[in-house]
């Protein structure tokens, strides 16, 4: 599964590269977002992976705070 092995190396990760991720992943959904506005994007599923990626990477620093 990909997403497992997403996840499994989210989890290997500091917080600080989680966040460093976190921050790298929010700028390419507002690159994503601009794109599509401006009709320039061809691949509009791509919007939700990054939002479920972004929203993995919260889960796991959420995770490794408790």
């Amino acid at each position: 599964m990909k997403i497992n092995t997403f996840v499994e190396e989210l989890r290997e990760k500091s917080v600080e590269e989680l966040n460093e991720e976190l921050v790298a992943a929010k700028k390419e959904l507002f690159n994503l977002r601009f794109q599509n506005a401006t009709n320039q994007l061809d691949n509009t599923s791509r919007i939700k992976e990054v939002r479920k990626n972004i929203a993995r990477i919260q889960t796991v620093i959420t995770e490794a705070g408790r």
